[in-house]
């Protein structure tokens, strides 16, 4: 069996997590560039736990401007085998309200200014992403929220949007003509990379606001949801804090294969291989490149 250590990718207000134990700043060099910052990597309760805010300490870094497959690979060089996406976003959907969370199952990308795979020319791989989010990691994330009393939603799909600009009204009402129920510009192509890393991939969505759609929207002042963003983060650090006490300390086999993503996805022979680029995927793919 293979230990478990669970990754947190932090998105807005969550940039820290008190709750680890013997924690140092680690800076992790990735082949694919400047992650958006060093790794905060301790245990808790002797499961190991490395956190990475999405946008830098002090919120640094834009959506677009998001080194996501650095961010990835750097979780994969640290061990990850679980890796928890933590995400304020929109709710499209009125039952989703502002201090709800949504265990995320699907996603709709819109996104078209991101470098969105590992893989490409000289070594080609096509990933499945039917199922994006590992069913028995999210199982511990809902058994984690409800032990802290938080009111959560199970299942929802994430519209990723290229931001940094909000929706106007008539994209609102596009999306929820599409059934997304929350809407968000980070996950995408966050979680395609995960599966191309073989990392069980979860999203914790914190509904901050409604997006444009809604009739109140306008009577909704800036401050008002950025109180509701800090009470999030505050929900969020409990939730990582129970997860991480009660995730097995070995990890449990995928059911939808996450964790053998590229058993059979690498399409280009060998001998066609680009060296260059393979060697730039020696955390992400090296089990299926190097056998």
């Amino acid at each position: 069996m293979v230990k478990a250590v669970l990754g947190v990718i932090g998105g807005s207000g969550l940039y820290d997590l008190p709750a680890l134990q013997d924690a140092e700043w680690v800076r992790v060099d990735s082949p694919w560039g400047e992650p958006s910052d060093a790794v905060r990597i301790g245990e808790v309760d002797g499961l190991k736990v490395v956190f990475l805010p999405r946008h830098g300490r002090g919120h640094r870094f834009a959506p677009s401007d998001i080194n996501y497959r650095a961010n990835i690979d750097v979780m994969k060089r640290c061990g990850v085998t679980s890796l928890v996406s933590v995400s304020a976003v929109g709710s499209l959907n009125e039952a989703m309200a502002p201090g709800h969370f949504v265990l995320v199952d699907q996603f709709i990308d819109r996104t078209f200014a991101r470098a969105k795979s590992f893989f490409g020319k000289g070594c080609v791989a096509h990933v499945s992403m039917a199922e994006p989010v590992s069913p028995r990691l999210v199982d511990h994330v809902a058994a984690a929220a409800a032990a802290e009393a938080l009111t959560f939603h199970r299942g929802g799909t994430y519209l990723a949007m290229e931001g940094s600009q909000f929706s106007s009204l008539a994209e609102s009402n596009l999306y929820r003509s599409w059934n997304c129920d929350v809407i968000g510009m980070t996950n995408m192509p966050e979680a395609k990379l995960a599966r191309e890393a073989e990392i069980c991939y979860a999203t914790v969505a914190m509904v901050t606001d409604y997006d444009s759609w809604h009739p109140d929207h306008g009577s909704v002042d800036i401050q008002s949801i950025i109180k509701v963003l800090h009470d999030n983060a505050d929900h969020a650090r409990q939730l990582v804090a129970r997860l991480a006490r009660d995730l097995p300390r070995e990890h449990e086999a995928c059911p939808i294969g996450s964790d053998t993503a590229l058993e059979y996805a690498v399409m280009t022979s060998v001998e066609a291989r680009d060296p260059e680029l393979v060697a730039r995927l020696d955390a992400v793919a090296g089990r299926v490149l190097f056998r």
